[in-house]
C-alpha cells in the first residue's frame, strides 16, 4: 500500500470516528433534554396534585358552605330565618323550650318515656312547645346525622305540626333510633323510611324530595345555630325552659327523665 493510500485510510478513519462522537455526543444531548422535561413534568405533576390536595382539603363541606346560602324556611315557622318553632293552641299561656339533638340517644330515652305526656299536654292547651334542634354530637366524629335528620325535620314541618312532632317521636324511637356511634341519619334513605312509619309523610313525594335535594339543609344549620347561641345557658340536650328558667329534675341539674319528674317541676313553673 502507498503512503498516499495510507494516509488517506487513516484521514477517512478520523472522519467516520468524528462523525460517530458528533452523532453519539447528539444522542447524549437528546436523551438529557428528554430526562429534564419528563422530571419537570413529573415536578409539576406533583406539585399540581399536592396543590389540588390542599385546595380540596380546604374546601368548605357540603354542611359549612350551605351556611352562607339563603335559607327556605318550613311552612308553620316564624322568626328569623324560619327558626322559631312553635306547637300548640293559642290559649295555652306558657310556652315549655324543649332542647334537643336528633343523634342524642338521652334525648331519645326523654321522647320514649316522656314524650307521650309532652304531646298530650299540648293537645290538652296545657303550654305551648317551642322545639329548639342543636346537632353538636355530628362535631364529636365530623358525623351528619344531626344535621340532616334536622333537615329531615323541617320537611316534616313544612307538611305539618303533626306531622313534624310525628316523625320526631318516630326518629327517636326504640325501633329507629341508632346508636350515638353509629351515623345513620346520613342516608336520606334512612330518614326516608322512618318517615314511611307517620301517615301524612308516608309516600309523600314533595316531603322525599326535600330530603333528598336538601331543601332545608341551611335551615338545619340556622337551627343549630340558635342552639348554640341560645341565652338560656342550655348546653347539652335534651334541655326544658320556661320564662326564661331552666327546668331541671333536681338542684344537680339532672335532665327531666321520668313522667313524674317533667309533672312535677313543669307544672310548678306553669303555677307561677
Amino acid at each position: 500500500m502507498s503512503k498516499r493510500n495510507s494516509q488517506a485510510a487513516k484521514t477517512a478513519a478520523r472522519e467516520r470516528l468524528r462523525v460517530e462522537r458528533e452523532r453519539e455526543a447528539k444522542r447524549a444531548k437528546t436523551k438529557r433534554q428528554v430526562i429534564v422535561a419528563c422530571s419537570i413534568v413529573g415536578v409539576l405533576a406533583i406539585a399540581g396534585g399536592i396543590g389540588y390536595a390542599v385546595v380540596q382539603a380546604n374546601k368548605p363541606t357540603h354542611w359549612e358552605a350551605v351556611k352562607d346560602e339563603k335559607v327556605v324556611t318550613p311552612a308553620n315557622t316564624t322568626g328569623t330565618d324560619g327558626t322559631t318553632v312553635v306547637i300548640g293552641k293559642d290559649s295555652a299561656k306558657k310556652t315549655l323550650k324543649i332542647y334537643e339533638d336528633p343523634r342524642c340517644p338521652v334525648c331519645a330515652q326523654f321522647e320514649q318515656t316522656v314524650g307521650p305526656t309532652v304531646k298530650k299536654d299540648i293537645d290538652d292547651g296545657k303550654y305551648k312547645m317551642q322545639f329548639v334542634g342543636a346537632t353538636f354530637i355530628d362535631n364529636k366524629d365530623n358525623g351528619e346525622g344531626s344535621k340532616n335528620a334536622m333537615s329531615a325535620l323541617g320537611a316534616a314541618l313544612n307538611v305539618s305540626d303533626a306531622a313534624f312532632l310525628d316523625y320526631k317521636a318516630a326518629l327517636y324511637s326504640a325501633k329507629y333510633h341508632p346508636e350515638e356511634t353509629t351515623d345513620k341519619f346520613k342516608d336520606d334513605s334512612y330518614l326516608i323510611k322512618v318517615a314511611d312509619t307517620v301517615p301524612e309523610l308516608k309516600g309523600n313525594k314533595k316531603f322525599q324530595d326535600a330530603v333528598e335535594k336538601g331543601t332545608y339543609d341551611a335551615w338545619a344549620m340556622a337551627m343549630s345555630k340558635t342552639f348554640d347561641d341560645n341565652k338560656e345557658g342550655v348546653k347539652g340536650t335534651p334541655g326544658f325552659v320556661m320564662d326564661g328558667k331552666q327546668l331541671t329534675a333536681d338542684s344537680q341539674g339532672t335532665p327531666l327523665m321520668t313522667v313524674a319528674d317533667f309533672n312535677r317541676v313543669v307544672g310548678e313553673a306553669l303555677k307561677k
